[in-house]
């Protein structure tokens, strides 16, 4: 698949990416899609990635509607798929029951779903409500698995269709370098983060034998407005890149590169699996001398 946005040189002042000629290339073509939080970041990137490969994409979103409005356009603009979007909150469950209702109603099924919708309400552990712990456990672990059980049952009612895919369906989970990096400061994101890695194993374990593949896109320092600070300056950027034995920041690109190719037979055989997209960032930088 083309990329949707050139590589970003390392300087953070310089222009932002432009979006280019729309991919040729369409491995997804007929398959059906929900992208969850795709409103912007990451997820936005995955959900225009899989559009411009083919498929039909649900861009769900709990806030923002223009912002999701848009993503539905730039799929629609390289005729890549058929889109809408949808406001559902992933931690409620009537909700997402919901979103999987009308998606069997518009697009008649659901062959990927990319579990991406996830936030932070950080604070010193001490200093950490219930309430923070509750609403980043709520929405990183307990959305991803209220989405994905709903993804299963349709896929084991459906079935294998080969003239769509070798699989019944695929998931993707979407987690962070987090789930093997301790962070402090923000233990309730890195616990969820370190469920969905597991949660998602013992998924793929289970459901294997139904030709349903499981696996997981855990990303680095990614360019996106959430954390512009890490990278607006020279200065923040410059300290950044001693976590990155790569030197330079990750590109929402580059997540829905690895994202499609997952949603695609090219990686049939690969479930339970996660890909780290962080230029290095799980090496641990730290030692790279020795220590």
């Amino acid at each position: 698949m083309d990329t949707i946005g050139s590589t970003l040189p390392s300087d953070p002042t310089l222009p932002p990416v432009v979006m280019p000629a729309c991919p040729i290339e369409r491995k997804l073509k007929g398959q059906k899609a929900l992208v969850t939080g795709a409103s912007s970041g990451i997820g936005k990137g995955i959900a225009i990635g899989l559009g411009h490969a083919g498929a039909d994409v649900v861009v769900n979103y709990v806030s923002g509607p223009a912002d999701a409005e848009a993503v539905v356009e730039e799929i629609k603009r390289c005729g890549g798929g058929n889109s809408y979007a949808h406001r559902c909150d992933v931690s409620n469950e009537a909700e997402v029951r919901q979103m999987f209702e009308r998606m069997r109603e518009d697009f008649g099924t659901i062959d990927i779903l990319v579990n991406n919708a996830g936030l932070q309400q950080d604070a010193p552990f001490e200093e950490m409500t219930l309430a923070q712990w509750n609403k980043v456990i709520g929405v990183n672990l307990t959305g991803q698995f209220l989405c994905a059980r709903e993804a299963v049952r349709e896929f084991k009612r459906r079935g294998v269709q080969p003239a769509v895919s070798c699989a019944a369906g695929k998931i993707i989970c979407i987690s962070s370098v987090h789930d093997v990096i301790p962070w402090a400061g923000h233990v309730n994101y890195a616990a969820s983060k370190g469920g969905v890695s597991l949660m998602m194993k013992s998924i793929a374990q289970e459901v294997a034998p139904w030709r349903i593949r499981v696996n997981a896109i855990s990303p680095g320092a990614i360019r996106t407005p959430i954390n512009m600070k890490a990278w607006d300056t020279i200065e923040a950027y410059t300290e950044l890149m001693k976590l990155v034995p790569y030197k330079r920041i990750g590109e929402v690109d580059d997540i829905a590169r690895a994202a499609a190719w997952l949603a695609s037979d090219d990686s049939d055989y690969i479930t339970g699996a996660t890909i780290y997209l962080d230029g290095g960032m799980t090496l641990y930088p730290g030692f790279e001398t020795g220590g």
